[in-house]
């Protein structure tokens, strides 16, 4: 049995121990209150003590799942049956035509129950109607009385079998998240000790190699190159994690870093950005958008950078580029002609998730788009598709 299994079970074992238990007071009891129909009283007496003996035994073997053995639990399916067949030498046989319980009462559900929990819902059946039969042996007159017996003990290995089967499968799922958050945090640690170190510092290589020119300049290039290949691996690592949450939130950082190229660099945070999805999709929409106008305006060869900030009420993305730059009143030229890319597939998305975009611009300098969405920021309306 898997320790999964074993774990899940365990109520389930200690609540059969209470059972038996208390089952046992109530045979006694109703030895008590019965005692003119039992025709050999003293021997009745001897039957409760080798029930509470082997109630001890097993209480103490079904303590250690080890011990749960088939043998064991045949052993007590026997016993119990044997107990409660020798009620037909100790009762008077008008007592049992009138349905007066077995000197053993409900003890004899013990094995059901056991068989139950440890093999499922099948072997709880089959416990059950073995009892069932020797019932019907005892007491076949009164088939009435069997058949309400029957109808119990069935019940009750059908749904503790069930229970136990359902326990096992939370439990196996329990075992599974924890392994895949497990999992999750040391991908986070090792991409956030990576980009902490070795990202850094071949960033500083690419920039102090192309400003130096020359060899360094194929130096600070061929750093750029190992950058972007380690970028993506550790985004690789980060998009592996679950995407999307329990309340149906998404990682913002999933839908970015694909992003990644030679020509592009995508900064995230180590730990995830959690999002609405309809907003975690128009905002990636709109860093897709920013990143084509780059390549559209600024040629293959243009770099750009994107950086994911993660503040606890406002998520920030801010696209960077080296090209050209754009030259004053050209955003307002492109709207007035029609041509409505970054006022509709950038500024209008921000817009109509209740955040904000910002452009700024300098020619020669590149230009710098901002994208700020308010973390409760009301989810996207409906608009019409907008001309890239």
């Amino acid at each position: 049995m898997s320790p999964a299994k074993v774990d899940s079970a365990e109520p389930l074992w200690r609540a059969i121990a209470v059972y038996r238990f208390a089952s046992i007071g109530y045979a006694v009891l109703l030895v008590v209150i019965h005692r003119a129909d039992y025709s050999r009283l003293g021997w009745a007496w001897v039957v409760i003590a080798v029930m509470t003996a082997w109630t001890v035994v097993t209480t103490i073997a079904y303590a250690h799942p080890e011990r749960r053995t088939p043998l064991l639990l045949g052993a007590d399916l026997a016993v119990t049956a044997g107990l409660l067949l020798s009620t037909a030498a100790l009762q008077y046989p008008r007592a049992m035509q009138q349905g007066v319980m077995p000197v053993t009462a409900i003890w004899v559900a013990g094995p059901v129950l056991a068989w139950a929990v440890q093999y499922g819902r099948r072997a709880g059946v089959i416990a059950a109607l073995i009892i069932s039969g020797c019932d019907f042996v005892l007491r076949s007159e009164a088939i009435t009385v069997v058949l309400n017996g029957v109808v119990l003990l069935l019940l009750a290995g059908v749904v503790v079998g069930h229970l136990a089967r359902l326990a096992a499968e939370v439990e196996t799922e329990r075992q599974h998240v924890i392994q895949v958050e497990a999992a999750s945090r040391e991908r986070e640690r090792l991409a956030r000790d990576i980009h902490d170190s070795v990202l850094q510092v071949l960033a500083l290589v690419q920039r102090r190699g192309t400003e130096a020119g020359g060899e360094a300049a194929e130096l600070g290039r061929l750093a750029g190159q190992q950058e972007a290949a380690l970028r993506n691996l550790v985004g690789g690592a980060l998009a592996g994690t679950p995407a999307t949450g329990a309340a149906g939130d998404v990682d913002l950082r999933a839908l970015v870093l694909p992003a990644q190229s030679e020509q592009i660099t995508v900064s995230v945070p180590a730990h995830t950005v959690r999002l609405k999805k309809e907003a975690a999709d128009e905002l990636a929409s709109a860093v897709r958008a920013a990143l084509d106008n780059v390549r559209r305006h600024c040629g293959e060869q243009a770099r750009a950078w994107v950086l994911v900030e993660d503040e606890p009420a406002l998520v920030t993305v801010t696209i960077r580029d080296d090209g050209p730059g754009i030259p004053d009143g050209r955003l307002a030229e492109a709207a007035s002609a029609g041509r409505l890319g970054v006022s509709h597939s950038i500024c209008g998305r921000l817009r109509d998730l209740g955040g904000s975009a910002t452009i700024r611009s300098i020619a020669g300098e590149g230009t710098e788009v901002e994208l700020r969405l308010p973390r409760r920021a009301g989810l996207p309306v409906a608009r019409s598709p907008a001309a890239g």
